[in-house]
């Protein structure tokens, strides 16, 4: 599924699959029928990295939340009942290292990460002992689109350890082995998330001067924009 159509066909073809282009959400029951009636696993990948903070257009935080967590709710809502029937089903949710600890410069993408992680550790904590896996995958930076999008930003905080998509799926593939809820591809984001939760404030500290490097990064250009290529050059 993709809203380019086009990129969803070419990848169906490549793996002998079926393209639902559009909304995420449309993809389960469209799925179903291709699939002759029944979904193993379903991968939550939509996603959208909007920045900003609170004077974020309405709109642009609107979507961040459709997409980065109501998808996922719709689809839960669409598998659970034959899931639950039947015994088992795996539901595998991408959110981001940013739902473990948080990104610079997006607050929507931040909080709707935080939103999405917990809702896959609902499902995981309600459904674990009806045979539903529940996995949330948070990789740092991946070397997609998204992250290309993502500017200064993402070249201070996540480009340097970037890691390429088959990296993150062979991390699913061991997880989904073990059983295990979290899918950690920078196995460095553990360390992160342990010091956010037992130190809050030294993690706090930290990313605060992180943002203020950002800051000056950002000030840099700004300066070098009005000062023209040439003004740089010199």
């Amino acid at each position: 599924n993709d809203l380019d159509a086009a990129k969803a066909r070419a990848v169906a073809e490549e793996i002998g699959g079926v393209a639902v282009p559009g909304d995420a959400s449309t993809v389960v029951p469209a799925a179903r029928d291709a699939l002759g009636g029944g979904i193993d696993t379903f991968c939550a990948n939509a996603g959208v990295g909007t920045g900003g903070g609170p004077e974020a257009d309405e709109a642009l935080w609107e979507t961040a939340w459709d997409v980065n967590v109501m998808a996922h709710v719709r689809a839960a809502r669409e598998l659970l009942p034959g899931w639950l029937e039947r015994g088992r089903g795996r539901f595998v949710s991408t959110v981001s290292a940013a739902g473990l600890l948080t990104m610079l410069g997006s607050a929507p993408y931040s909080v709707t990460k935080h939103a999405a992680l917990a809702f896959a550790e609902w499902l995981a904590v309600t459904y674990r002992h009806r045979g539903i896996d529940v996995h949330a995958v948070c990789p740092q930076g991946v070397r997609t689109d998204m992250l290309a999008g993502t500017g200064t930003a993402g070249d201070l905080v996540l480009k340097e350890t970037a890691i390429e998509p088959e990296d993150v799926a062979d991390s699913l593939f061991e997880a989904i082995a073990d059983r295990r809820f979290l899918v950690l591809p920078h196995p460095e984001t553990a360390g992160f998330y342990a010091t956010r939760a037992a130190e809050p404030d030294h993690w706090l500290g930290g990313m605060n001067k992180m943002q203020q490097k950002l800051e000056e990064l950002l000030a840099a250009e700004e300066r070098q924009s009005a000062d023209g290529p040439g003004e740089a050059a010199r």
